[in-house]
């Protein structure tokens, strides 16, 4: 008996590639549909499903700022895989610019939704993965998984020794500093919004983000890097929170 429990199986951890095909169904494109526009689809970035199926959670600055709605413009989100992709009409239920996040609400759902991690599961270190679109849905609607580490945990914004460099967004966000997700993945601008997990979990730790913290931390690089970041999953947790007030 007690060998047995030596090599007993651990139900809460999974092979990358299942997991993989676990979550695929819960990654989504976020953009806009005109119906008189070509192509009528427009990708803007990623999302994932929580909840009861009908929630979706993205980059705030992946939304547009203005709707054509004169053109009968609509917010969507694209699921599917391949060319046989489903649009879904969407909604902002609620927005957090401060850390990047938007909620939406979709229309003909539910999909398959992805579990949140803990507020304070992550750790330096720790082995992850993210799933998005980086090149768009030029080819199709296919998501691509990238893995990496957690390698630092971070500071959103860098103080700088001469005020003159800083813009008015940046000393905004010192005035709201926070700590993000540094990754040694590399990521495009079509990966905002991805889900970050943990690669043995399959539980969302993070939102990447590859525009709103590089503005913030890497201003006074001459060469800004090919570093990517996250937005820690407890920020998701508040907006949820904030949601149902």
């Amino acid at each position: 008996m007690a060998l047995l429990g030596l090599f007993s199986y651990n139900a809460s951890s999974a092979e990358l590639p299942d997991i993989i095909d676990r979550i695929r169904p819960s990654v989504v494109a976020v953009g806009t549909v005109m119906p008189l526009r070509r192509p009528t689809a427009q990708f803007m970035g990623t999302g994932f499903v929580i909840g009861d199926g009908n929630l979706v959670i993205s980059n705030h600055h992946v939304i547009p700022d203005l709707i054509d709605i004169a053109k009968k413009e609509t917010l969507a989100v694209f699921s599917g895989r391949g060319s046989q992709a489903k649009v879904h009409q969407a909604r902002i239920v609620k927005a957090d610019p401060d850390h990047d996040l938007v909620l939406l609400e979709i229309s003909n759902g539910p999909l398959q939704p992805m579990s949140l991690a803990a507020e304070s599961e992550v750790r330096e270190g720790e082995s992850i993965a993210f799933t998005g679109f980086p090149i768009g849905m030029v080819l199709g609607l296919y998501p691509i998984t990238h893995r990496g580490i957690i390698s630092a945990i971070t500071p959103v914004v860098i103080p700088s020794n001469n005020s003159k460099n800083l813009t008015a967004k940046q000393i905004q966000r010192m005035r709201n500093r926070f700590e993000v997700y540094q990754l040694d993945g590399t990521a495009y601008p079509g990966n905002s919004g991805s889900p970050v997990y943990d690669s043995q979990s399959g539980r969302v730790v993070g939102v990447l983000n590859s525009v709103f913290v590089k503005e913030s931390k890497e201003t006074l690089l001459e060469r800004p890097s090919g570093i990517s970041y996250a937005i820690p999953v407890r920020y998701v947790h508040a907006l949820l929170k904030d949601a149902k007030k």
